[in-house]
């Protein structure tokens, strides 16, 4: 398999700039990074993208990607949605300009219900939205997908839990909906794996199929007897999910999108980022 790799901003996100950042990755072997599309509510998007841009030219880093925080279009309010969209569009109007973007990670805005612990992951998302928040992700990503699609960017779905597009199945209802060439799917079966409706990997793939238009991949441990919460984020190659026949399944489909891994765990994360890279350059035949 040659797909890109990218590696997820949080393996260095502990003190690193911008510049170590992209000197780490190139250093490791990485093809890419996937950035926040921002850090925080004050920073300036043109300054922040100018720095990364500035920090690719000097260690050649292949590609930048974006992902998270995407558009909040689960508020009630028409004229924050509105605004929502207006920010994301020029923000990838703005990154367009700096960067050949290919695929970008994206979500719709966190779904939680008031007063219920945040890892009971069925009782939040999808299995809450109501109509009306299903036809604002529609309308909003309907307008974001439009320039997405004139720009030559593809934008991606996490599958993530807390948001509508928790599951595969809703994922794919959403994109369906959504119905423009370039909004599909980022399948994370790490996160999906985590919810009590969870289903399989081999289901997952299937469901989302053709719409798979980039992966992120993880592992996690089990700790038996426990519903909410029974879990331990690990190495790639450690846990429950076999993430070599997930790559298999994904190389059936003839799927050439990039590949990011991430280490939403604490510790040496830059330990974390070349040994989970040795382990999916192997898996890939690399």
């Amino acid at each position: 398999m040659n797909n890109p790799i990218i590696m997820h901003v949080n393996y260095v996100e502990q003190g690193q700039t911008i510049l170590e950042m992209c000197q780490k990755a190139v250093a490791w072997g990485y093809d890419g990074i996937e950035f926040r599309r921002s850090r925080r509510a004050d920073e300036d998007p043109v300054k922040y993208l100018d720095e990364i841009a500035c920090a690719r030219d000097k260690t050649g880093l292949k590609q930048v990607l974006f992902g998270a925080p995407g558009p909040n279009l689960m508020a009630a309010d028409v004229d924050v949605r509105k605004k929502e969209v207006e920010a994301c569009i020029a923000f990838f109007r703005l990154a367009a300009k700096r960067f050949k973007l290919t695929v970008c990670n994206t979500m719709t805005g966190s779904l939680v219900t008031g007063g219920v612990p945040y890892l009971e992951f069925d009782r939040h998302g999808s299995m809450v939205a109501t109509p009306d928040q299903w036809q604002w992700a529609v309308e909003g990503f309907q307008a974001i997908g439009d320039v997405a699609t004139a720009l030559g960017v593809r934008l991606a779905f996490e599958t993530h839990n807390c948001y509508l597009h928790d599951l595969a199945k809703a994922s794919r209802e959403l994109v369906d909906r959504i119905n423009r060439p370039s909004v599909g799917i980022n399948l994370d079966y790490g996160n999906i794996v985590l919810h009590p409706q969870g289903g399989t990997l081999d289901d997952a793939i299937k469901i989302c199929g053709d719409r798979i238009y980039y992966v992120h991949l993880k592992n996690i441990l089990r700790i038996p007897g426990q519903k909410y919460g029974n879990f331990i984020v690990c190495g790639l190659a450690d846990g429950v999910i076999n993430n070599r026949s997930f790559l298999h399944q994904l190389q059936g489909l003839k799927f050439d999108g990039p590949i990011s891994i991430e280490a939403p765990r604490e510790g040496d994360r830059e330990w974390y980022a070349q040994e989970d890279l040795r382990y999916l350059k192997a898996m890939m035949g690399r």
